[in-house]
């Protein structure tokens, strides 16, 4: 699963590991992106002592045998921590894009960092993964999140049948609370999904932004409007 920040990428890594059969890793490749780019985000030597910091080391990690009696492996992933060198790996994944309207996410976004850039937001990165997919012939479900939180079963129960496996009401809810799976980062940015125990009902938003991050929104949403307009709609 494919995400930008600030979306619901969370709460649905929660509504998976509900399964019984599936494992979860959060955000595997945050390490290796941080290391690979310098940028400087909250908890940023916590994070890079918690995972590999070589993107070969991560990628391999999710190739690694599950449990016993786990079947599914579910990656949250945000987009912009992927290295666009090489992408050829993702394709032996199922892939899915999780998409959100970029002033929201902006909007978000400032409330936890102070700086936002356009590559902050994983947008601009979400369309050159699917481009880079539809070059090798497959074509990823794109789910818009406000879609999905009008209709948070009917989604899931596309994906499952998406991916051949049974769908199940343990999906809709989860504990309150933190995960061990969560990462070390979770302090600076879970606070509203550690107290979910569901996905809330979708509401509307009123955005305000300063000129600087409307012109971030803004050089995103070419890349949103493309992906939202292929959205799934089960």
């Amino acid at each position: 699963m494919w995400s930008g920040p600030r979306n619901i990428s969370t709460a649905m890594m929660r509504s998976w590991e509900n399964r019984p059969d599936t494992v979860v890793v959060d955000e595997p490749l945050y390490a290796a992106y941080l290391a690979r780019t310098g940028i400087d985000h909250p908890g940023r030597a916590e994070v890079l002592a918690s995972q590999p910091t070589e993107e070969a080391a991560a990628v391999a990690a999710l190739a690694a045998p599950l449990p016993a009696g786990r079947t599914v492996h579910y990656a949250k992933h945000m987009s912009h921590h992927v290295s666009e060198e090489d992408l050829s790996w993702t394709l032996a994944f199922r892939n899915v894009l999780l998409v959100r309207d970029p002033a929201e996410v902006v909007a978000s976004y400032v409330r936890s960092r102070e700086a936002c850039e356009p590559d902050d937001i994983g947008l601009l990165q979400q369309l050159r993964l699917w481009q880079f997919w539809s070059a090798h012939g497959v074509e990823p479900p794109v789910i818009d999140a406000a879609d999905f939180l009008r209709s948070p079963e009917a989604h899931l129960r596309w994906l499952c049948a998406w991916l051949g496996i049974g769908f199940t009401d343990a999906m809709l809810s989860w504990p309150a609370g933190p995960r061990a799976s969560d990462g070390v980062w979770a302090p600076h940015w879970y606070a509203a999904v550690l107290s979910s125990t569901g996905f809330e009902p979708w509401r509307p938003r009123q955005v305000e932004l300063s000129a600087h991050d409307a012109a971030v929104a803004q050089a995103c949403r070419p890349a949103y409007e493309l992906l939202h307009a292929r959205r799934l709609q089960p």
